[in-house]
């Protein structure tokens, strides 16, 4: 199998921003700045235009009215459009949890 080194970016997108979603009531705004400057720059450079104008809208957000619900409004988006860019297989939805299947059927041994 080969490496796509494109998708390894776009996963390193997709764990930055769900990163910065889950610490978000634990990160300064300077710290969240940075993260979302890093964003950017990747997008930048690998040509992600519809990542890298979110992150730059959030950042002129961030400036403007500081951390607020708009926040996480913004990474939502941020992260639906990484996964516009994924293969639809390689998108695994973060609020499914696994679960092992229960059985209908009571289970016989012999």
């Amino acid at each position: 199998m080969r490496h796509d080194p494109m998708m390894a970016i776009l996963a390193n997108l997709l764990e930055r921003v769900d990163g910065l979603a889950d610490e978000r009531g634990h990160l300064s705004v300077s710290r969240l700045r940075d993260e979302l400057d890093q964003v950017r720059h990747l997008s930048r450079a690998y040509h992600i235009d519809s990542v890298e104008s979110l992150a730059c809208t959030l950042e002129s957000a961030l400036s403007l009215q500081g951390m607020g619900p708009v926040v996480l409004s913004y990474l939502d988006l941020i992260r639906d459009a990484i996964a516009a860019q994924m293969p639809r297989a390689d998108i695994i939805p973060l609020s499914i949890a696994t679960k092992p299947m229960v059985s209908a059927r009571p289970s016989i041994s012999l």
